[in-house]
């Protein structure tokens, strides 16, 4: 089947001694070049991909530094869309001023934020370089993508508060679905399908989700008659497995019109 990738990541990290350990590399397959990247798609038979910095070393330069090649990488190939790494941060806010200077660049479809390094939704220091980057994405109409994992700042209680505040005329796309259990169950639950009740403009992958979690939501799509454009299909390369996040959410998703919503027509409305 032809796959439409929402999520993926372009550039090496340098290694890092991540939770005290010795410096290491885990995300094996980091592309440093956009021919890399465009034989990866190739050999997957990935027909459009939205591409983001790489990131995950807590040092927001290295970061900030791929936004030009995502860029780039659009601009050469039509199946590419780019995603440009941004920053709430006081800290940040040089970095991000020139990021949002790519804003207008053709093939740019996104903006990502991540409070891994740093940063809290709910925190008001924080508030005016949010207004910043959604005002941007307003303008543009461009898609805020935002990392989710249980606990902290980028826990579904703290990251959801952004759907409240913006959703309303900005997409915002929830990467990982909650990214664990806690977040998983508060979405399928019901917020997730109240957001969208309720006029949000919300969206979702389910990169890292756990087993349960796509069949779950597939279920629940069916019950009440809404969410399925809500899906989208992500590998999170090279943090993610794109074979294994494809054929879990294959299973779950099925063959018929949701497995066409989330494997290529809502990234089409998107990002195409």
């Amino acid at each position: 089947m032809p796959v439409n990738d929402a999520h993926r990541h372009l550039g090496v990290l340098p290694a890092y001694p991540f939770y005290g350990g010795p410096a290491v590399h885990p995300d094996l397959r980091a592309r440093a070049t956009i021919d890399e990247l465009i034989a990866d798609l190739d050999a997957e038979g990935t027909e459009r991909a939205l591409v983001i910095p790489n990131y995950g070393v807590p040092d927001p330069e290295i970061a900030f530094s791929f936004n030009e090649l995502c860029v780039e990488a659009a601009q050469r190939d039509d199946r590419i869309r780019a995603g440009l790494w941004v920053s709430p941060l006081d800290r940040d806010a040089d970095r991000t001023a020139k990021a949002l200077s790519l804003a207008a660049e053709p093939g740019v479809r996104a903006l990502k934020l991540s409070f891994l390094l740093g940063g809290r939704p709910t925190d008001p220091a924080c508030r005016p370089g949010l207004d910043r980057i959604f005002a941007a994405a307003r303008e543009h109409d461009l898609v805020v993508h935002v990392h989710t994992s249980p606990g902290a700042a980028s826990d579904i209680d703290e990251v959801g508060t952004l759907v409240e505040h913006y959703g309303d005329d900005v997409k915002v796309h929830l990467v990982h679905f909650g990214g664990g259990m806690s977040g998983h169950i508060k979405l399928v639950g019901s917020r997730f399908f109240d957001w969208i009740a309720a006029g949000k403009q919300v969206y979702t992958d389910l990169s890292w989700a756990i087993g349960f979690a796509p069949r779950w939501l597939a279920a629940e799509v069916d019950r009440r008659g809404i969410g399925g454009d809500r899906i989208l299909f992500a590998s999170d390369e090279p943090w993610g497995d794109q074979a294994g996040e494809y054929a879990r959410l294959a299973a779950a998703a099925g063959d018929g019109e949701l497995a066409d919503l989330v494997f290529r027509g809502t990234f089409d409305k998107l990002y195409g």
